[in-house]
C-alpha cells in the first residue's frame, strides 16, 4: 500500500498563523512531482507546537488540498494513548486515508507498553496504520518483536517508518514479518540502503523541496535500476547532509523552502531560525545539486 515517496510535509507559517495559501502551494507541488502522498503533523510539520484545532485543520486542508491525488497518512502520534486515539479518529473523519504512530515520547514506555499503546489506537480506527520508530527522537524504538506482534494482532498495522539508522533492523524484519508488510526509511540519505535490504520508500523531508527528484530516485529502485537510483542519490546526498548537520528538522528545510520561494521560513519556538553562515552553507549546498542558481 504504501510503496513510495511520501512527503512529511512542513506546516507554513505567516505571522504566527497556519499558512494557508503556502500549504495548497505546498501540497500541489508534492504531487506534481508526482509522490505517493503526504503526511501531515509528523516532526517535520511541527506537531508538537500545533494546539489541538490547528492539528486537525492542517489535516483536514490537506486532505482538501490532495483532492484524491494520493495518500493523506495524518501525524496523528503521541505520547498519550488517549490523545493518540481522539487525534486519530479525527483524522479518519477528515478525510485522512492512513496514520502515521510515532513511539511515545519522554514517558519511555516498556515494550508491552508500546504493544498495549498501538493495539489500543488500531482497535479504534479503520485506517491503515504506519508505526514509527525514531529512537533519536523518543529515547525507545518499538522493538522487532513488538512489531511482529502488532502486525499479527492488529490487521490495519501496515507498516513502519524506519528511523533508527540501522538497515539490520530492516533485514530482521523483513525476515519475520509477512511480505505484505511496508518498511520505508526515515531517513533520506537512508532510503536506497533501506530498500537495497526490502525496504520499499521513504518518508521524505527532502520531498518538500525536491519531491520529483526523490520519486524518480525511489520508483527507479523500485523497478531494479540501481544505476539510476544511485546517481541521484549521489547528486543530492550533499543536501540530505547539509540537512543534517545544520540543525534540527525542520528548521533546515524551512529555510531551504524559504530560499526556493515556496513558503516562509518561519518557525514556532522553541525552534528558532538558522544563524547568517548556515544559512550561506545551505544556500550553497543547493546552488552546488542544482536546485539554485548562482
Amino acid at each position: 500500500m504504501f510503496a513510495g515517496t511520501h512527503t512529511a510535509i512542513v506546516t507554513p507559517f505567516r505571522n504566527g498563523q497556519i499558512d494557508e495559501a503556502a500549504l495548497r502551494k505546498l501540497v500541489d507541488y508534492q504531487f506534481a512531482g508526482g509522490v505517493q502522498g503526504v503526511v501531515p503533523c509528523g516532526t517535520t510539520g511541527e506537531s508538537p507546537t500545533l494546539d489541538y484545532d490547528e492539528h486537525e485543520r492542517v489535516i483536514q486542508l490537506t486532505v482538501e488540498y490532495t483532492a484524491g491525488r494520493g495518500i493523506v497518512m495524518a501525524g496523528t502520534g503521541s505520547n498519550s494513548t488517549r490523545e493518540a486515539v481522539e487525534m486519530t479518529q479525527e483524522a479518519e473523519a477528515a478525510g485522512a486515508n492512513a496514520a502515521l504512530l510515532v513511539a511515545p515520547y519522554y514517558n519511555k514506555p516498556t515494550q508491552e507498553g508500546l504493544f498495549r499503546h498501538f493495539k489500543a489506537i488500531a482497535d479504534n480506527t479503520k485506517l491503515p496504520i504506519m508505526l514509527y520508530s525514531i529512537p533519536g527522537r523518543c529515547g525507545i524504538e518499538i522493538g522487532v518483536d513488538t512489531v511482529v506482534r502488532l502486525a499479527e494482532a492488529c490487521p490495519n498495522i501496515r507498516a513502519i517508518k524506519e528511523a533508527g539508522g540501522n538497515a539490520d533492523r530492516v533485514s530482521q524484519m523483513k525476515m519475520l514479518l509477512p511480505a505484505e508488510f511496508d518498511i520505508l526509511s526515515g531517513d533520506d540519505s537512508l532510503t536506497l540502503p533501506f530498500m537495497s535490504v526490502g525496504g520499499v520508500g521513504v518518508v521524505s523531508v527532502a520531498g518538500n523541496l525536491i519531491p520529483a527528484e526523490m520519486n524518480r530516485m525511489v520508483q527507479a529502485a523500485l523497478a531494479g535500476r540501481w544505476a539510476e537510483a544511485q546517481s541521484i542519490h549521489a547528486q543530492f546526498n550533499p543536501l540530505f547532509s547539509a540537512f543534517l548537520k545544520l540543525s534540527t528538522n525542520p528548521i533546515p528545510i524551512k529555510t531551504a523552502l524559504a530560499l526556493k520561494g515556496i513558503c516562509d521560513a518561519e518557525l514556532r519556538l522553541p525552534m528558532c531560525e538558522l544563524g547568517e553562515a548556515q544559512v550561506n552553507e545551505l544556500r550553497q549546498t543547493m546552488i552546488n545539486v542544482g536546485i539554485l542558481a548562482e
